[in-house]
């Protein structure tokens, strides 16, 4: 039987090594309270120390403003992060803040704009490293390495020349290499491949998973693809309109999702066995605006299952066993007797 799922902090076991992050209740509202977008609604989750939690949602889900909120390039409207137990400021500015991203570390999506096409190689790994007090006195040499690692050898090839001069994954390894110069505990990655070529993303999936086993790093994968997600992830969290819907290990999340929204975004993936053809997406409508969304569940308007309850106020997660949750209804043991009376008389 369905229950309600405790939260992060109470199912944590006592003297436990803690999670490389934990965020509870997070919040963002751009604009106005009064008028406000809520563009990440409550949403909690923790990743563990060599952990890859895939998020995944459509376009406009709050992805990437959850990635920011945990990088504090945007201050969080309400809740809390907590980073190898400890809780930080919803402020930070000068040393705190350096401090942090030492620690904290982002791979951008796009890697034509998130390097500065004026500036070698050198340069741009050279950065971090002076930024944050690692630089050695043969720099060179730390930054050949950091090449090296990616794949991008011998380095000798790669350090004097400028992002024009690279191909879309030599950018983006090299994107890589600068979030690895810090030396950082989690990294999060915002749809690192989306922009390259279908060819070289498994190289660079491939890359990320073993830097990921050799650092003892934690990871953030943000992504819309669920193969790419279930390819990389341990666990998958699945956001909708800004709220937590599902998360659990990422086979179960895939091959058996509970919620409907999950259950939509599977069906709208091509499916190789079927010549790549899509499954008939049975939910009603588009993706709702975030300044109108509907009372209860977010999802309501689109699902194949809507009912009256549903309007009543925004689901529990209700837990479904081996650390799978679900935010719907359909889990809650009152609605599965009533279903199941409704049926039986039927």
């Amino acid at each position: 039987m369905s229950q309600p799922t405790p939260s992060i902090k109470a199912s944590m076991p006592p003297n436990s090594v803690p999670n490389t992050l934990e965020i509870v209740n997070l919040r963002k509202v751009f604009g106005s309270k009064a008028g406000g977008v809520v563009a990440v609604n409550d949403v909690s989750f923790s990743i563990a120390r060599g952990e890859v939690l895939g998020l995944v949602g459509e376009s406009g889900s709050g992805k990437s403003t959850i990635a920011r909120l945990i990088a504090h390039l945007y201050s969080p409207t309400g809740g809390q992060i907590h980073l190898s137990g400890q809780p930080v400021p919803h402020k930070l500015g000068g040393a705190a803040l350096r401090k942090f991203r030492r620690h904290v570390q982002m791979i951008f999506q796009d890697p034509y704009a998130s390097l500065n096409p004026l500036h070698p190689v050198r340069y741009t790994l050279s950065r971090p490293l002076k930024i944050h007090g690692l630089a050695e006195k043969n720099i060179d040499a730390q930054i050949g390495s950091l090449l090296e690692r990616v794949g991008l050898a011998p380095a000798s090839t790669y350090i004097n020349k400028r992002s024009f001069e690279l191909s879309g994954g030599q950018r983006q390894r090299v994107g890589i290499a600068r979030a690895l110069a810090a030396s950082p505990d989690l990294i999060l990655a915002d749809e690192p491949t989306s922009a390259l070529d279908v060819s070289i993303r498994l190289d660079v999936m491939n890359l990320m998973l073993d830097l990921k086993d050799q650092e003892g790093l934690s990871m953030l994968f943000i992504t819309h693809d669920l193969a790419g997600a279930r390819y990389m992830s341990d666990r998958i969290a699945v956001l909708y309109a800004g709220t937590l819907v599902e998360i659990g290990p990422a086979i179960e999340v895939i091959d058996r999702p509970q919620h409907p929204y999950t259950q939509l975004l599977k069906s709208a993936a091509p499916k190789p066995d079927a010549g790549l053809v899509p499954e008939e997406i049975a939910a009603r409508g588009e993706v709702p605006d975030l300044k109108t969304l509907p009372p209860g569940c977010p999802f309501e308007p689109r699902c194949p299952h809507a009912m009256s309850e549903c309007k009543d106020g925004l689901p529990k997660m209700y837990g479904l066993g081996n650390g799978h949750t679900a935010r719907c209804i359909l889990h809650d043991p009152a609605i599965v007797a009533k279903r199941s009376a409704v049926g039986a008389g039927s």
